[in-house]
């Protein structure tokens, strides 16, 4: 019992390294955490995110498996902040505490 209560700590870890283990995804977030109702094509996101649309689709694809972003099929598609999943809720709490403390 207590193996698997350390394994999933572990998944989550991973998770979370996964997620955050590039600046480009962490730009992505950031952006898409500061607009949580609105959806993003992959050109919209070039501009304020600084990333070529090649970056962006391979950060996306990244970001839409682990399920922190929903992806839309539209065309073209778009994407959104899966703020229904509890690590970017709490990826989400983190920024905004950490933008609190920035000075400008």
């Amino acid at each position: 019992m207590v193996w698997m209560s350390l394994k999933k700590k572990w998944d989550v870890w991973a998770e979370v390294e996964k997620g955050l283990g590039s600046g480009g995804r962490i730009k992505i977030l950031r952006y898409l955490i500061e607009h949580p109702t609105r959806q993003f094509t992959r050109y919209s996101l070039r501009r304020p995110t600084g990333l070529s649309t090649e970056e962006l689709t391979r950060h996306l694809r990244v970001l839409v498996e682990l399920g922190w972003i929903k992806e839309f099929p539209h065309k073209p598609k778009t994407y959104q902040i899966n703020m229904q999943n509890e690590i970017v809720v709490a990826i989400a709490e983190f920024f905004r505490k950490l933008r609190g403390t920035l000075r400008v």
